[in-house]
């Protein structure tokens, strides 16, 4: 199926003749995987990853069960490769983080104003917060909340960190990128639960705040 998809008609000018049939087909496989998501976000909020077969997928989606194994495997495949989008997305953030210089994050912290990079990042994740708060629930993927910390937030702390320290083997400092790539993961998901109240620039401060406050000092932004 892939090579009448995407083969060109020798007799045609190149590229004639795939948009009239592979258009068509994108779209139709663009809406499948859009009804999937869209089912299997509702079923593990309904009743957790292990309580839905493909078929009540299917059956959600409004699909038959020969469309679904055209894409997936199985269920876990179908978690797998909607997981790998949300994660993708984020990897793009990872170049970016490591630029950050603490002469940035002084002349934040003075005027106050949120870090861009992080109001880009929470913009992405309230964009995936429908299936961010799925898998980061009680019914989600446990693996899934590691994978986050491990990939995006442990990055992010060592970003924010001295350049002495982001290749620092010692214990202290990994347990240090440790506590707090896992706090992290706690603020997002806080943040969703609660329904994105705050914005995302709101979010940024936030994010910075709790990295820099001092033991005894006043809790507020």
């Amino acid at each position: 199926m892939a090579n009448v998809e995407t083969r060109a008609d020798a007799s045609l000018p190149t590229g004639a003749g795939v948009s009239q049939t592979s258009a068509p087909t994108d779209r139709r496989i663009a809406r499948t995987r859009r009804a999937l998501r869209r089912a299997l976000i509702e079923l593990t909020e309904e009743r957790g990853l292990d309580g839905f077969t493909v078929n009540d997928l299917c059956a959600r989606a409004d699909l038959n069960r020969g469309t679904f194994y055209n894409h997936f495997r199985d269920k876990d495949d179908l978690l797998v490769t909607l997981e790998d989008e949300v994660m993708e997305g984020l990897f793009r953030f990872r170049g970016e983080i490591n630029k950050i210089t603490l002469v940035d994050l002084a002349k934040l912290k003075v005027s106050k104003e949120p870090l861009p990079l992080l109001v880009e990042l929470f913009d992405y994740l309230g964009e995936q917060a429908d299936f961010l708060h799925a898998m980061l629930g009680p019914g989600g993927d446990v693996k899934f909340a590691p994978r986050l910390r491990d990939s995006i937030c442990s990055d992010l702390i060592l970003g924010l960190l001295h350049e002495r320290y982001r290749s620092d083997p010692t214990p202290f400092v990994q347990y240090y990128v440790a506590f707090y790539a896992s706090a992290y993961v706690g603020v997002i998901t806080r943040w969703l639960e609660g329904g994105m109240q705050e914005s995302s620039e709101d979010m940024a401060r936030i994010a910075m705040r709790l990295l820099f406050i001092k033991p005894g000092e006043s809790i507020k932004l």
